[in-house]
């Protein structure tokens, strides 16, 4: 599994901190973790929680991540503006239990955590937990077991609906204002990681043209 972690600009200062928790627990189960920052409060390219949606749909939809770690102050902007797009199904996580419910019975592909609310002493531990706990089992097993079948059968279905819901994602990059989407993609080491990951097709060379 690839995993993409994405700071907004509001708790980029943190993006160390996450990291290091992230890619501990990743390590021990052998997945990859890309980190597209924000890396420091300051970085020139500065990424809103509107723009960690855009950016998201990129990663998710070309399979340069199979998963995005990222959020906000609250997590709820970011959660919204994930959602805001096909191909992407972000959970609001708050703590361990919201990790192992969200992914053996919603089975997403993005989580939105709350960085700043409710976060102080001891966030480095949350944070490990919630990752421990989000790939502790085979995402979709469903929670609790004697409810699989019917968790696993809604979850198509929502599949089902959200994808009659949502355009094609380059239709609607194409209607954004191209200077939010720029600015999405303007991450230092965007570029590199993107053009090495993402499979070839309409979205990855929409995106690159852009730059």
């Amino acid at each position: 599994m690839r995993i993409a972690l994405i700071n907004e600009n509001s708790q980029a200062a943190k993006n160390n901190l996450i990291y290091g928790a992230l890619k501990g627990v990743a390590d021990a189960k052998g997945f990859q973790v890309d980190n597209y920052g924000m890396y420091a409060a300051d970085d020139t390219a500065q990424l809103t929680y509107v723009q960690t949606g855009i950016l998201a749909a990129a990663l998710l939809n070309t399979r340069a991540a199979d998963f995005v770690v990222t959020g906000c102050g609250t997590g709820e902007g970011a959660m919204l503006a994930l959602n805001s797009f096909p191909g992407v199904i972000c959970g609001h996580v708050e703590d361990p239990l919201d990790a192992y419910t969200f992914a053996q019975i919603n089975d997403g592909n993005a989580m939105a955590i709350p960085f700043a609310l409710k976060n102080g002493w001891g966030q480095e531990l949350q944070l490990k937990y919630i990752f421990e706990q989000m790939w502790l089992e085979q995402p979709g097993s469903g929670y609790p077991k004697e409810r699989v079948e019917p968790e696993q059968r809604n979850k198509k279905i929502l599949d089902q609906v959200r994808a009659k819901a949502y355009r094609p994602l380059t239709d609607i990059y194409q209607d954004l204002d191209p200077e939010l989407l720029k600015g999405a993609f303007a991450g230092q080491h965007f570029k590199e990681l993107f053009s090495e990951h993402a499979e070839p097709g309409e979205i990855k060379d929409y995106v690159l043209g852009l730059l």
